[in-house]
């Protein structure tokens, strides 16, 4: 297979040569380098590597060009090569234009000139974007391959699973692609049971269950330890950010995750306020990269495991998890977040993985092209949705029960939605009724004029946020509506919690059990954002440290 291309334009003849040469010194084995001395001529060489069916992994494009600026020129290569990353080389003198082609040209990055030493200035911030590309990129491919239809909920499960754990798949519709039917044939049985599963080795699961193809597909499900100094339960931003400064400071880590690591806020399709991300990033690329640091550090990721129980024995934390099994550790981080309550309308449960899907569900954005869709809910998710979907589908009806966008989501988003002319907010309304055959077609809206039929191929639910904490009842000190209370909440009148046996009052983040601490939205009063999440899980491990050195 070829490799894919780098390719790097500028006027000028020695700053052509010498960006040339040190992305060779640090790529070449894995990319071909390409480069071009004018505008013109790369677009020529960007449509030849079109016709030859080579990818582009990144455009690297000086600014200050005649004829053509790299952002022109990065502005017609976007339809050749969509996928690629996109970088302006500028000078001081054009941040204001390079900040500006962030915004309006789809420029992923830029680069200042001088780059040297190419250590700091270069290599960081493109292999960053090669990262991004090799993420999202899907050349031929030799992986799983998922034979099913549009509106099946087990097809739906087994596509969102695989997307958000970063296991690549290539999904074929029974219904309208004959790469489907050829694969039927392979299979040699008529009529199998959907969906169909082709693993990379090239054998077949039918119908299987998540656990069933975690597992084929080669995802981690069991403990290599029975005792650790620090597990985490819960692996969306909070927990992932526990995992990293744990490892990183020489505890043996555990994450443990029921679903995929990046939890709700993986789901996202566009965080742009999270700081040091100008033109933004997605919930799975937070999670990707959070991910990767994890690791890097030894953090020990097992997903998708459910933890069922949690106990002590003298010193020790014990989680029970769903295969019966018990993971045994000195201190417990708690990070298992929020799941989104269910739709109490009449069709809304027969419909639930067929047209109705909760949280964004982006693996099903492409089914919606030119379709009216419609988004139930008013937080910064819900308005990452309507951004994310208005791209694909045709007409987003957002909902709203509130009377404006502005009480719950940032100020950002509702400017953005407003922009956007096939973005209709209805405010002071929800969903009375789904209806559909086999899958969703139309949904009933109650609002303030009444009642209305509404042609739509799919809902998106954001509403009535739920902790995860059914298996903590009874165990640490709850909330009336779930959420763990920890430090000072747990103090009434100055006393400790009942059964609390270590002569200090509860830590920032620890709950009404000494060394179970509690981080992210599951916590009772906690801000609903991902980077305040990323702050009390990096928190937590400080007095982990201070639990562990009173053990010792």
């Amino acid at each position: 297979m070829a490799k894919p291309v780098i390719l790097t334009v500028d006027d000028d003849p020695s700053v052509l040569s010498a960006v040339a040469r040190d992305l060779r010194r640090r790529y070449a084995e894995q990319y071909r380098i390409v480069r071009a001395e004018s505008g013109a001529a790369a677009l020529e060489a960007t449509r030849e590597l079109r016709q030859r069916g080579e990818s582009v992994a990144l455009f690297l494009a000086d600014q200050r060009m005649p004829q053509m600026s790299g952002v022109e020129f990065l502005a017609q290569a976007i339809p050749l090569f969509p996928e690629a990353r996109r970088a302006l080389l500028t000078a001081y003198a054009d941040t204001d234009a390079a900040i500006k082609a962030i915004n309006t040209a789809a420029v992923h990055y830029y680069l200042l000139k001088p780059w040297d030493p190419p250590e700091e200035q270069l290599y960081p911030v493109i292999d960053d974007l090669l990262d991004e590309w090799q993420a999202s990129h899907r050349p031929v491919f030799e992986g799983v391959r998922i034979v099913g239809h549009r509106w099946s909920p087990e097809t739906h499960v087994l596509k969102d699973f695989l997307a958000r754990n970063h296991v690549p798949y290539l999904y074929l519709d029974l219904e309208g692609d004959a790469q489907a039917r050829e694969l039927l044939e392979q299979y040699g049985q008529p009529d199998p049971r959907l969906p169909l599963v082709r693993l990379a080795d090239g054998q077949w699961l039918v119908a299987p269950a998540v656990g069933e193809l975690a597992e084929r597909a080669g995802l981690r499900r069991q403990a290599e330890r029975t005792h650790y100094d620090l597990a985490i339960v819960g692996g969306g931003p909070a927990g992932l950010a526990a995992a990293v400064y744990g490892a990183s400071e020489g505890l043996r880590t555990v994450l443990i995750e029921r679903e995929a690591p990046g939890g709700q806020a993986g789901t996202s399709s566009r965080i742009e306020n999270y700081l040091g991300f100008p033109s933004g990033l997605s919930g799975g690329d937070l999670a990707r990269r959070a991910v990767a640091q994890a690791r890097r550090f030894e953090v020990e990721i097992i997903s998708p495991v459910e933890v069922t129980g949690l106990r002590v024995e003298d010193t020790y934390r014990v989680l029970t998890l769903a295969d019966g099994g018990e993971i045994s550790t000195f201190a417990v981080v708690v990070a298992v977040g929020l799941s989104y309550r269910r739709l109490d309308a009449p069709g809304a449960e027969a419909h639930t993985g067929a047209g109705v899907y909760y949280g964004a569900s982006i693996t099903e954005a492409i089914s919606c092209k030119d379709q009216p869709v419609i988004i139930v809910g008013a937080g910064n998710s819900a308005g990452q949705a309507a951004v994310y979907l208005a791209g694909y589908a045709g007409r987003v009806i957002l909902l709203v029960r509130g009377d404006s966008l502005e009480t719950k989501m940032s100020q950002y988003l509702v400017n953005r939605i407003r922009q956007i002319e096939t973005i209709e907010v209805r405010l002071r309304s929800e969903v009375a009724t789904v209806h559909g055959a086999d899958h969703i077609e139309a949904v009933t809206v109650r609002g303030p004029a009444g009642e209305e039929e509404v042609p739509a191929s799919a809902l998106f639910i954001f509403t009535g946020a739920m902790p995860c904490t059914e298996w903590l009842a009874g165990v640490v000190q709850l909330d009336r509506q779930g959420f763990v209370l920890t430090g000072p909440q747990l103090l009434e009148a100055g006393r400790r919690p009942k059964g609390w046996d270590v002569d200090r009052d509860p830590f920032l983040l620890e709950s009404s059990i000494p060394g179970v601490f509690v981080v992210g939205d599951v916590r009772a009063g906690s801000v609903k954002r991902v980077a305040s999440a990323v702050g009390e899980g990096s928190i937590a491990v400080q007095f982990v440290h201070q639990h562990l050195a009173r053990l010792r």
